[in-house]
């Protein structure tokens, strides 16, 4: 268990803070996908002296002095992730997945550049492209999209492709349920001459525990956050494969320039730190079984909700996470669903769906995964009592619409928050849920590191 001796003498208003998140954890169940928990040993190593350095350039190319402890780490760190992955190059110091993105834009594309990436309500995510993302700002965006049976459309892909001619195109994406095939993508980049960016940071932990495809024989370059199904802390990595080198020799000093000094001043030490632990501890054997588990419950999970009655988009799942179809009871219920989850301490995320009618604040899907429910120890028998409690949430708010009238949106919804509180049936699921997760204990609350899955 981690120790909040210091922080509790020094200020306990943030001391009681933390102790309410420990709670809120301990008592309720993390489903959303790209939430896990990490080990204790990841977050010894990010409250460290690491946190108090500077280290801006790189390994041996530093601006300030002071970094001969700084570089082995950052080399080791290096070596690990490649090692990991299988690519001859890593740069560990992006804050998080986001700007690791946009310094591959600024890496291999001028401004303008035509790009393409998986739509944003098809589950792709707003740094590939979407319209509101700077990124279709400073690049001209040519998204593809999703069958509606949760396909990739790779006719539409391959047709978009040979009319715009991408510098860079991406795939990957934050709801997809199914495997990225790689391959398939790669012959289409490979026509018009672009690169090919795999975004892995949904799938990251289960490509190196052997659950999915990686993409390194595919992809020029590959991105991920280290969390999600990683494990580890909030951070990223972007990676350039055999491929991009052939492709282009001066891919990993194009990437390294991009993030320092193109994006960002001095690397994060403590959370490079902990991106070590994190790729060590996936290196173990026990990873692999974890990785599997991840996928094992997650069938599991799709289904039994299937055999309850609910859609899912692709009819089920090929990793970590699920996307429940709600159209069937109504458009832009997901507000709803989500909602009435989070109180009964059920954290999952409302999502649109390919095709969804409705707009991204009122979404008309849900979207749960199994990383964290995993790392706690949850099996078969958790994921059936979860499927139970979205059923029988989903039967007392079948009632429960969007108005067509935008206007009268925003009050059908408060108006629904409200009830929530005063319900019993939600503080009796509540209290059925918190039963089950408190047999699962948060590794960082264990105490000791015997309760890591």
């Amino acid at each position: 268990m981690i120790s909040h001796t210091h922080l509790q003498q020094t200020d306990p208003d943030v001391a009681a803070l933390i102790a309410e998140e420990d709670e809120r954890q301990r008592s309720g169940l993390e489903l959303i996908p790209s939430e896990n928990h990490t080990s204790p040993a990841v977050l010894e190593a990010l409250a460290t002296t690491f946190s108090d350095k500077y280290a801006e350039g790189y390994p041996g190319r530093r601006y300030y002095t002071g970094n001969i402890v700084a570089d082995k780490l950052e080399t080791l760190v290096q070596e690990r992730a490649k090692k990991l992955f299988g690519v001859p190059y890593a740069n560990v110091q992006p804050y998080s997945g986001s700007p690791a993105n946009l310094a591959v834009y600024s890496a291999l594309c001028e401004p303008h550049d035509p790009i393409m990436g998986l739509n944003l309500l098809d589950g792709g995510h707003l740094t590939h492209g979407w319209k509101f993302s700077m990124t279709s700002k400073f690049w001209t965006s040519h998204p593809y999209h999703l069958k509606t049976d949760g396909s990739f459309d790779f006719d539409e892909i391959r047709a978009l492709a040979n009319e715009h001619k991408p510098k860079l195109i991406w795939c990957g994406g934050t709801a997809v349920p199914r495997a990225i095939p790689f391959a398939r993508f790669a012959e289409i980049a490979e026509e018009v001459g672009a690169y090919l960016v795999a975004d892995i940071s949904h799938i990251a932990g289960l490509i190196v525990g052997g659950q999915h495809e990686s993409p390194a024989p595919y992809a020029h370059v590959i991105t991920t956050t280290t969390h999600k199904t990683l494990r580890g802390p909030r951070g990223a990595l972007i990676m350039v494969t055999e491929k991009g080198l052939a492709k282009n020799p001066e891919l990993g000093s194009k990437i390294d320039k991009a993030i320092i000094p193109g994006l960002q001043g001095g690397p994060h030490l403590n959370t490079i730190a902990a991106i070590g632990v994190a790729l060590h501890e996936a290196e173990l054997p026990t990873f692999s079984d974890y990785a599997a588990r991840i996928v094992q419950n997650a069938k599991t999970l799709a289904d039994a909700l299937l055999k309850r009655g609910f859609t899912l988009i692709s009819g089920g799942t090929d990793n970590h996470l699920l996307l429940l179809d709600l159209t069937p009871t109504g458009i832009g219920r997901g507000k709803f669903f989500h909602l009435a989850l989070e109180r009964i301490g059920l954290y999952a995320n409302m999502n649109t769906v390919p095709g969804d009618t409705s707009s991204p604040f009122y979404p008309s899907g849900l979207r749960i995964g199994t990383p964290a429910a995993t790392t706690r120890g949850m099996g078969a028998n958790e994921m059936e009592m979860i499927a139970d409690w979205i059923a029988r949430v989903a039967e007392h708010i079948k009632n429960e619409q969007l108005p067509s009238d935008k206007e009268q949106r925003t009050a059908a919804i408060n108006k629904f928050a409200q009830t929530l509180a005063a319900d019993p049936f939600y503080e009796t699921l509540r209290k059925e849920v918190e039963d089950m997760c408190v047999k699962f204990l948060i590794p960082a609350l264990a105490e000791n590191n015997t309760q890591f899955a």
